[in-house]
Formats: C-alpha cells, structure tokens, sequence
C-alpha cells in the first residue's frame, strides 16, 4: 500500500530518557497498511529505544496513532491485544520451556479451539519448517537462529497487525540470514502483514523495504525510497 494512504501506524515528536540521558529525541514516522519499513542505523543509534516506546516497553513523550485512534497512554499489553507485537533484540524466549509450549503461549489471546490453534501453527511451520522438526526441544538448546525463528514465529502466533522485529540478524550466520530472508518475503506475500525493522545491516534490510528511515545520534537524519538510499548512500553507509 502506498505511504500515501491513511497510515496504520502514525507516531509524532516521540522521544524517551533512559534516567537523565535522553535515548530518542522526538521522532516522527508513519506506516502503511501492508507496508515495510525499515528503520536504519548503527549500533547505538536508538533504534531499539523507538521500537521499545512505540510499543511503550520503553515510556515515552510524544503522540502515537494506530488506525486513526490515538493509543499515547495504553500500556504495552492494551497495545499488544491491538495487534502491534514486538520480537525484542534478545528475543524474549523462555529457555525451559519447549518451542511448543513458548508458540502456544504467542497464541494466548487468540480462540482456543484445537482448529484454531493448529492453523496458525501450520502458518508458522510454514515459515520455518525447522521449528516442527524441533517441537520438543527446550528453546535454550536451540541454535541463534533457529531461536530467532521461534521469536518471529511465537509472535505471529499472536497475528499481529504490526510485526516489530529489533535487530532480527544480530550475530546470525550468512546461511540463517538467508533463510530468514526468505521468509520475510513469503510472509509478506502470503499475509497482509505490516512489519516495521528495526537493522543495521543494510544488505538484508533494503531489499525487503518499501520505505528507509535512517536514526542517527537519537534522531532521524534522513527518509525514503530504498533505491534513493542506495544511489545517495549506498551499502557501505553503514
């Protein structure tokens, strides 16, 4: 969908302090329905500070906009039961627990029903067969990447109108890169999902984006298409 039209997500002048020092400086952005956005910039940036106040994980100052209705004071859970879902940078995985049971636990709002249930599983299976191979194994004895698939895949459980992924290839090999990449772009084609990305590696970032924000020193310094990026900055910007 065009950046065009009414955006999904609408978010002004939003700005966070962690203690005296401030993380964000006040930041606006919009998201379309259907569209992705990515959020670029290196480490330390505050990219993970706006994803977390836009979900309010981190409180923040400022207005934020979903579907038309202004969501600035609801706390994280309301925001959550909206659609807006957030896969944290350290993925937020419970290590005891099976990869069944830490799905299951994404599908806590939704019908319960068995037929319910075994539908979004099969979505996600879809996604990342690894993970129906590994049902039963404890999340801790996963690899890096496969618990970043169950990370994606325990918040799809959710089905999120709005899918935040902060730093989704952190420490992940070329090989796991691929595949997550991979299932983006069927995510994307197979659901009407909007997903905003939070990365700082920019060779898996852009070519999945419709729209590029790039977060300098607490603050966006730059906004636009992704072929503009690449001709002005290029992918060694970052």
């Amino acid at each position: 969908m065009s950046a065009a039209a009414s955006p999904l997500l609408d978010v002004n002048d939003l700005s966070a302090h962690y203690g005296h020092v401030q993380a964000l400086k006040p930041t606006s952005l919009h998201i379309a329905e259907g569209e992705l956005v990515t959020i670029l910039g290196p480490n330390g940036a505050g990219k993970s500070t706006l994803l977390r106040a836009i979900t309010q994980l981190t409180p923040g100052k400022g207005r934020v906009m979903f579907r038309g209705e202004d969501i600035t004071g609801l706390p994280t859970h309301r925001r959550a039961a909206l659609g807006i879902i957030m896969v944290p940078e350290g993925r937020g995985l419970f290590g005891q627990m099976s990869v069944r049971e830490n799905l299951i636990l994404g599908a806590y709002q939704l019908d319960n029903a068995a037929s319910v249930l075994r539908q979004r599983l099969d979505q996600v299976f879809a996604l990342f067969p690894r993970l129906k191979e590994r049902l039963d194994q404890l999340s801790s004895s996963l690899s890096g990447g496969e618990q970043q698939m169950l990370a994606i895949g325990r918040a799809l459980m959710m089905q999120p109108k709005i899918l935040i992924l902060d730093e989704p290839t952190l420490g992940l090999a070329p090989v796991i890169l691929e595949l997550l990449s991979k299932a983006l772009e069927k995510l994307r084609q197979t659901t009407p999902i909007t997903v905003l990305l939070g990365e700082q590696n920019v060779t898996f970032a852009l070519p999945h984006a419709d729209r590029v924000y790039v977060l300098e020193h607490a603050r966006i310094v730059w906004e636009g298409d992704p072929g503009r990026f690449a001709a002005e900055a290029g992918e060694g910007y970052l």
